[in-house]
């Protein structure tokens, strides 16, 4: 049982929409796609997440361990040993995210409820030489999409600290409501803080993940695809 009470998944415990793929979508930065988190990808998640301390750190959850400790091989498999944990229980849907086949970081469903609620959060982050090139965008539209469609979601949600500008970029370019301020709200970097909380809900995306790629357009973010030629499937 979830939190809330709910079945996390569907009838018999199974899973809608996990395991799967998602895109490739073509933006100029490459082939933006969502896959399994692999063994494999340790070196590039410790080294890109090692490299971008300065720049994730003050984002991510408040810990006793060093940044290093938190990067270790041993933290590694156990990290992907509890969102695999997590997926095969329906309450996580986990993608690393890939340019051109290279891990390029990840973006998750969390917190998945069923029942009357059938929402969750969505969280990324992306290696440092991609940023301000769409990918963290075309990662979450893709996973959006995914969410209406084969997990079946009816809301998805993001909590986003005021102050993380790249990240609120993100979902004004899929199209977000801004719906309020949760205060003293996560324990963040050594502090509980005030986060944003967006939301977008089935009913607004008929046009599921095209329609995604219409508002990343509208945005006028230089990032978005180009109407024709943007292969996506």
């Amino acid at each position: 049982m979830s939190p809330a009470g709910f079945l996390a998944g569907g009838a018999g415990g199974v899973h809608p929409g996990w395991p799967a793929r998602l895109g490739p979508l073509s933006i100029v930065a490459g082939e933006v796609a969502g896959r399994s988190l692999r063994r494999g990808d340790f070196a590039d998640w410790q080294r890109a997440r090692l490299r971008d301390e300065a720049l994730i750190k003050r984002w991510d959850a408040t810990s006793e361990l060093t940044w290093d400790q938190r990067h270790s091989k041993a933290m590694w498999h156990s990290h992907r040993s509890l969102l695999r944990v997590g997926a095969r229980r329906g309450e996580v849907v986990p993608f690393a995210v890939t340019v051109d086949g290279a891990f390029a970081g990840q973006v998750t469903l969390g917190g998945i409820q069923r029942g009357p609620l059938r929402s969750a959060w969505v969280g990324y982050w992306v290696d440092s030489r991609f940023h301000g090139k769409g990918v963290a965008t075309a990662a979450v539209g893709l996973l959006v999409a995914h969410a209406f469609g084969p997990v079946g979601l009816h809301r998805v949600d993001a909590t986003i600290s005021p102050q993380n500008l790249a990240s609120r970029k993100v979902m004004e370019h899929l199209g977000f409501r801004q719906e309020g301020e949760l205060l003293r709200y996560l324990d963040i970097d050594g502090a509980w803080r005030d986060h944003l909380l967006y939301g977008l809900t089935v009913e607004e995306l008929p046009g599921g993940l095209a329609q995604l790629l219409d508002r990343w357009r509208a945005s006028g973010s230089s990032s978005a695809p180009p109407a024709h030629g943007t292969a996506a499937r």
